[in-house]
């Protein structure tokens, strides 16, 4: 079986070259959202028999990269401007095990915004079970690619975060989320 990730020798996202959604200002705002919805595939169970750590990390980039489209961001924003969003940070949490074939069910919580960044929050669930098996939190920066370096969103950009931060602003704080990494003493 092929995987849907490679594309002529190099890794790819489900949803390359689709564009991205046309905003509505008028539509409600899920909270959380609710964009991605993948199936374990064969080629991500490892040989412990599960969704392999790697593939959770794929699964939730694949989120983000839903979310880009949802708020505006594809390929000929890249291109147009020079402008993308990175991730300068994730951290995992990994609950659950995934098998090959179960459904899986992500939601996506924008935490904070400003001119420059995105922290957002996924949560990944069986979507059969409701079962939470894994979290993501990722640190997005947007970023002038010719320059190298941070750069402030486009108003219009801004105002899409902005508006998704404000109506998960209702949601509560993952308990994961900022979570220190460490091995506690007592």
């Amino acid at each position: 079986m092929s995987d849907p990730h490679i594309s002529l020798g190099r890794v790819s996202t489900p949803l390359e070259n689709t564009p991205a959604q046309a905003w509505d200002a008028n539509a409600p705002i899920a909270a959380p959202l609710q964009l991605h919805s993948p199936t374990v595939l064969p080629q991500w169970v490892d040989y412990n028999g599960h969704m392999s750590e790697s593939c959770f990390l794929l699964v939730f980039g694949d989120s983000s990269d839903v979310f880009f489209r949802f708020v505006g961001i594809d390929e000929s924003y890249r291109d147009a401007g020079g402008h993308s969003l990175y991730t300068v940070q994730t951290q995992i949490h990994h609950i659950r095990e995934a098998s090959e074939g179960d459904p899986l069910r992500l939601t996506l919580q924008v935490l904070d915004v400003d001119d420059k960044r995105v922290h957002i929050f996924h949560s990944m669930f069986n979507a059969t079970s409701g079962e939470l098996l894994a979290t993501g939190e990722q640190m997005l920066v947007h970023v002038d690619m010719a320059a190298g370096r941070a750069a402030s969103m486009p108003a219009w950009l801004l105002g899409h975060m902005q508006a998704i931060h404000a109506a998960h602003a209702v949601l509560p704080r993952p308990a994961q989320a900022g979570a220190a990494i460490g091995i506690r003493r007592k």
